[in-house]
């Protein structure tokens, strides 16, 4: 019996018969990430590649949560404490190999004004994209920022620390789903030096940039 025909089985033993499970672990997703596709009768689990050295305790708290979403059920348990417990603490194992000298002294600029210093510098990569302009992932921890954002020290100052507070802040458990932008969250981005101006500017340059892509 694999791990997700076991956690299928603890999770939902009425419903052990009616699928056939498999799971397999893959390169294609990003670190510490998995899905669940579901067809008819089949579930097909998949894991990226680092989950395989982790316990399986821990591997079966995040199939039992695909196993939720697919049902559209509320449930809690002790595996599922356990990998929220885990994904808060994984940045502290993750190698910091990526990193650019200009969002470096983004990030200690922020981290010097609003951080007193003490935040732990992640992975800092650059990103081509124009519609998210950062983003943080917990498994890799990474910050990644939007290019758009080289020539805009400020603005990257307001992006960098956004990202900067779901390093810190992590998430809350909230039925079926994680709450990521929870109300400290957004008390503490308020904080930001003109937080509302860096706002409207990023929607302004995110128009001239889409207005470029379309005309070339």
């Amino acid at each position: 019996m694999n791990l997700a025909e076991q956690s299928l089985l603890e999770l939902f033993p009425e419903k052990k018969e009616e699928y056939e499970v498999s799971l397999a672990y893959s390169g294609k997703f990003s670190s510490y990430n998995g899905n669940v596709i579901k067809r008819h009768h089949i579930l097909e689990f998949g894991l990226s590649n680092e989950w395989k050295g982790v316990s399986a305790e821990i591997q079966m708290g995040l199939i039992q949560l695909l196993l939720c979403k697919v049902f559209k059920t509320k449930r809690s348990t002790h595996y599922m404490d356990m990998y929220h417990s885990f994904m808060k603490k994984i940045h502290i194992a993750i190698p910091k190999t990526e990193s650019d000298e200009l969002l470096e002294k983004s990030f200690d600029r922020v981290n010097d004004l609003y951080f007193n210093g003490l935040m732990e510098k992640p992975n800092l990569v650059w990103c081509d994209s124009i519609n998210k302009l950062g983003s943080y992932e917990y498994g890799s921890d990474r910050i990644s920022i939007s290019e758009i954002l080289r020539n805009h020290l400020h603005l990257l100052d307001y992006v960098m620390y956004h990202e900067m507070l779901h390093k810190k802040h992590k998430f809350r458990n909230a039925e079926l789903r994680s709450l990521y932008h929870t109300k400290e969250f957004r008390a503490d981005e308020r904080s930001f030096e003109h937080s509302a101006s860096c706002e409207e500017e990023l929607k302004r340059l995110v128009r001239r940039h889409k207005m470029r892509s379309f005309f070339f």
